[in-house]
C-alpha cells in the first residue's frame, strides 16, 4: 500500500515553493546544490579514469570549500556554525585518511580501483588492523552519526542546509547518499574486495559525540596510529 509514498513526497518536495533568504548571495545560493549533486557524479565516473585513487582524494578534499564559501555568503548563524565546524572536522580527518589510502597503495604501488580489487582479494587480511580506522573516517566523511556536526539537528537546526527548500534542499540530500553509498563501494572494493553484486550494508544506531571530543581523537589518536602506519609500509616496501 505504501510503495508509491516515496515518489508521491519527492513530487511534494520538488514542487514546494523555492523561497530565497534576501541577505544571501543570490549565485552562491543558487549554485552550491546543483556544485555538490556533480561533484557527486563526478566521484562515481573515476570508476572510468586512470589514478582513480589520487582524484577521490582531490574531490572529497574540494567539497568542503563550498560548505564554507556557503556559510560566508548566506550570511545565516546556524549555516555559519555548520560551516565551520564541519571545516574543523574536515581539516581533522582527511589528514588521517590520506595517510591510511597512501599505505595501501604502498601496498601495491598502483592508484587504480581494479588493482585495489585485485590485492585485497588475496591479502584482505594486512588490512584488518587500519579497516577500524578507515570506517571511522568514512562516518566522519559522509556526516553520519555520531559524527554529524555539521548537520546537528539538535544543536544547529539542520545547519549549512537550513535555507534550502525545494529542489535544491533535494539535490544536497540526494548527493549526500551518493556520497555514502560511493564510500561504502569504495571500502569494499579497499578492503574487502567485493564488487558492486555481493555489497553488504550495516545499520546501527549510534551516539553524539560532542565537537572537543572528535577533534581530540582524531589529532591525538587516529593522526598517530595512520602516521606510524604510513611509516612501517614505507620502511617495509
Amino acid at each position: 500500500m505504501g510503495l508509491l509514498q516515496p515518489f508521491s513526497d519527492g513530487l511534494k518536495l520538488v514542487f514546494k515553493k523555492q523561497s530565497y533568504p534576501c541577505q544571501s548571495n543570490f549565485l552562491i545560493y543558487y549554485c552550491y546544490p546543483i556544485f555538490m549533486m556533480v561533484l557527486s557524479f563526478m566521484l562515481w565516473c573515476l570508476f572510468f579514469f586512470f589514478g582513480e585513487g589520487l582524484f577521490m582524494l582531490v574531490f572529497l578534499g574540494v567539497e568542503v570549500y563550498w560548505v564554507m564559501i556557503s556559510g560566508w555568503y548566506f550570511n545565516s548563524n546556524y549555516v555559519m556554525l555548520g560551516a565551520v565546524r564541519s571545516v574543523a572536522q574536515t581539516i581533522s580527518y582527511e589528514v588521517s585518511m590520506a595517510l591510511l589510502a597512501l599505505g595501501v597503495v604502498f601496498f601495491i604501488w598502483e592508484i587504480w580501483f581494479s588493482w585495489f580489487y585485485n590485492f585485497s582479494k588475496k591479502y584482505f587480511f594486512l588490512f584488518f588492523t587500519v579497516f577500524g580506522f578507515w570506517y571511522i573516517s568514512c562516518l566522519f566523511e559522509t556526516n553520519r552519526s555520531p559524527f554529524d556536526l555539521a548537520e546537528g539537528e539538535s544543536e544547529l537546526v539542520s545547519g549549512f542546509n537550513i535555507e534550502y527548500s525545494s529542489g535544491g534542499f533535494a539535490f544536497i540530500f540526494l548527493s549526500e547518499y551518493m556520497n555514502i553509498l560511493f564510500m561504502s563501494t569504495f571500502t569494499c572494493i579497499l578492503f574487502w574486495s567485493a564488487d558492486l553484486s555481493r555489497l553488504f550494508f550495516y545499520i546501527k544506531v549510534l551516539g553524539f559525540w560532542m565537537g572537543d571530543k572528535l577533534m581530540y581523537m582524531t589529532w591525538k589518536s587516529f593522526l598517530p596510529i595512520s602516521l606510524n602506519y604510513l611509516l612501517i609500509i614505507i620502511s617495509i616496501f
